[in-house]
């Protein structure tokens, strides 16, 4: 046990490079990380399994700080425990290509686990992992050989519960009794607008227990031995715990402790001296006493930790070799050997088969062909499984007593989308979930994180446009499209037919640094005919799928409207005007392309017209001001799908007369 005057100093390290770096930056918010000390020493230097010297351990515990504009206090801790993030770093925090960002960023620090700083989006990420935890325990070990067996922590604020993405996952996390998360909440009652009594009251003990967690209550954050005990505690329940930490936001500042000035702005040097002096702390800034170093590096006890898992790993390698490569194989995101040739073989099939069926059905049979050799796949639906078509005949639905490798998320299309990049951030997963694309909108900020932070989420969205019919405008996507191909580094696909769905998820499959969403319909689509050559391009995201000599002019189309293109085309043809049809199920890709091979595609001179059910402006970027756009830039009806597209003029008719128009 660690003498209390050593957790005293150890927190106040924390407060002091928290409150320091703030001052010298300027700017962040120093209240959580003062009043969160005590808190991070119980759980950081009591019960975090980690390895400083090699943050991407398998068995690692993970962490998630989803308060988090309160960074400094994620940076000081991997500093103080050995982690590679110098004091330099720390003076440098918020500044231009520091590894210390105002928020954490994944991929930038090491030892963090997912960008958080959107509220209540860690927390999400934290049962993502937890949940990731569990099946992979589940499918993996072995009497005696506990290889996968770790705790997912998450540390939050009044903010990550207030915000609505907090009951859709808490929610969740409870019915599937993800015992191995532990949530730690910093209840100071602060937020930015000041003391949240006056708009956030829930007796939140009583609601996580509606939830199904175990809870913690009246724990005082600021008394290591209390925090400890209630982490021990939350180890010993078969659910996940909410351990209520009660504290005070800016702990040792004597004159703003307790408010929300604290919150989001820096002491001041006047303050940080009194804060100084209130603590005890007599060191320069960013000076940490070699003593406290001592008792806060965590080099030595990781590295035993990793060591005597790496040798039960031997001990599990020898006795159960196959299951021993296949976790190590998708802990490191790899696909397996025969992956290319099975898609190969599927495509092949389709354009055999010439199926017309709508692309949600293509999508599941790609599905179906590919997860007898992708393991990895956990699909799910945010309670649209009959009409999103994301299971496959052996997929097994996740239930409390049951791992499988489908997920029936509820009507949870965010709290879905964020859980999947928890899962994909945990690793052993490539997480698939679907709703219908107009409730895209629900899920949009977990889509951006997901490409922010650059990991394999695909996000599958169906009842792509007004062809969904009577469900009317409510349900019918016009701005949903265009509007996510405004995300960097996510890559949209909009599929036409069977072979172009299957290509879009083999890009999505082996897109390893960064998401994908595939976009489908409701309705029947018609097979297009193609060359092996023709075949190879789509992976290009934008391709010829007809040319003509002499041509005159452009049709761009993706989706549905691929085949209005191809039969406007044809009449265009009857009519002595020759077109060429490009189909580009993705204008993300396609836009990576080299300028020859776009050149090639999209010859100089030639007038074009795009066909899309959507919102229009977007394709003046390929079309150019002279050219012309078939779209909608209204809302839709409530009516069959063949009235609608006549109704809003995708027709042969409105597509030969916009060709002509640009000929003119």
């Amino acid at each position: 046990m660690i003498p209390k005057l050593t957790t005293n100093k150890m927190a106040n390290a924390i407060r002091a490079l928290a409150m320091d770096a703030v001052q010298k930056a300027n700017s962040g918010h120093p209240g959580m990380p003062m009043g969160m000390a005590e808190i991070a020493v119980a759980l950081w230097a009591r019960h975090y399994r980690h390895n400083p010297a090699n943050p991407q351990w398998i068995n690692r515990d993970r962490f998630v700080l989803s308060n988090g504009h309160g960074s400094m206090l994620h940076y000081a801790l991997l500093h103080l425990t050995g982690y590679d993030l110098s004091m330099d770093e720390l003076r440098n925090f918020r500044q231009m290509h520091s590894k210390t960002p105002g928020h954490p960023e994944v991929h930038v620090t090491p030892g963090i686990e997912t960008t958080t700083g959107p509220l209540g989006q860690g927390l999400s990420n934290a049962v993502g992992m937890a949940l990731a935890e569990k099946l992979l325990a589940a499918e993996f070990n072995k009497p005696g050989f506990d290889v996968v067996d770790h705790y997912t922590y998450a540390f939050v604020g009044d903010g990550c519960l207030m915000e609505g993405i907090s009951h859709e996952v808490c929610s969740l996390a409870g019915t599937l009794r993800l015992s191995k998360l532990v949530v730690l909440y910093d209840d100071n009652g602060i937020s930015i607008d000041g003391n949240v009594d006056g708009w956030f009251r829930d007796d939140t003990p009583k609601r996580f227990e509606a939830y199904g967690w175990n809870v913690v209550r009246n724990v005082d954050g600021h008394n290591v031995d209390a925090v400890d005990d209630a982490i021990k505690l939350a180890k010993t329940s078969d659910k996940p715990t909410l351990i209520c930490c009660k504290t005070v936001i800016g702990r040792g500042s004597p004159n703003k402790a307790g408010s929300h000035d604290v919150h989001g702005a820096a002491l001041g040097d006047q303050e940080i001296a009194a804060t100084r002096v209130a603590l005890g702390w007599t060191d320069l800034p960013f000076e940490i006493p070699s003593e406290v170093y001592a008792a806060w590096d965590a080099t030595k006890q990781g590295a035993l930790l990793e060591q005597d898992w790496s040798g039960l790993f031997r001990a599990y390698d020898e006795r159960f070799p196959q299951h021993a490569g296949e976790l190590l194989r998708r802990m490191q995101g790899e696909l397996p050997g025969n992956f290319q040739a099975t898609v190969r073989d599927y495509v092949a099939a389709c354009v055999e088969k010439k199926e017309t069926i709508a692309t949600r059905k293509a999508s599941q049979n790609t599905i179906q062909a590919l997860a007898p050799i992708l393991p990895e796949f956990l699909g799910g639906s945010a309670d649209l499984t009959g009409s999103n078509l994301t299971n496959w005949k052996e997929c097994v639905a996740v239930r409390p007593d049951q791992a499988g490798n489908h997920i029936n998320y509820g009507v949870r299309e965010f709290g879905m989308s964020a859980i999947m990049n928890g899962i994909a951030l945990h690793g052993g997963y490539i997480p698939f979930g679907a709703t219908f694309l107009t409730f895209s909108d629900y899920s949009r900020n977990a889509l951006r994180m997901a490409a922010l932070m650059k990991i394999r989420s695909i996000f599958v969205f169906t009842h792509d446009s007004i062809g969904l019919g009577e469900d009317g405008p409510t349900h019918q996507s016009i701005e949903h499209v265009s509007s996510l191909r405004l995300i960097p580094n996510l890559d949209n696909w909009r599929p036409c037919d069977t072979v172009e769905s299957a290509v879009a998820w083999e890009h999505a499959v082996k897109r390893q640094h960064g998401p994908t969403t595939l976009i489908f319909s409701r309705q029947n689509l018609q097979f297009q005919e193609r060359t092996t050559e023709q075949i190879a391009a789509i992976n290009r995201g934008g391709y010829v799928l007809k040319d003509a000599a002499n041509a005159q002019a452009i049709l761009i189309a993706t989706g549905s409207e691929v085949d209005l293109a191809m039969k406007a085309a044809a009449e265009l043809a009857q009519q002595g005007v020759a077109v060429r049809v490009v189909s580009m199920p993705s204008t993300d890709v396609f836009d990576r392309q080299d300028a020859a091979y776009k050149a090639a595609v999209l010859s100089k001179g030639l007038p074009r017209v795009a066909i899309e059910a959507g919102v229009t402006d977007l394709w003046y970027k390929y079309v150019g001001l002279d050219g012309a756009v078939v779209g909608i830039d209204t809302f839709g009806e409530s009516a069959p799908a063949g009235v609608l597209f006549k109704h809003f003029g995708f027709t042969v008719d409105k597509v030969v007369a916009a060709v002509k128009h640009t000929l003119a």
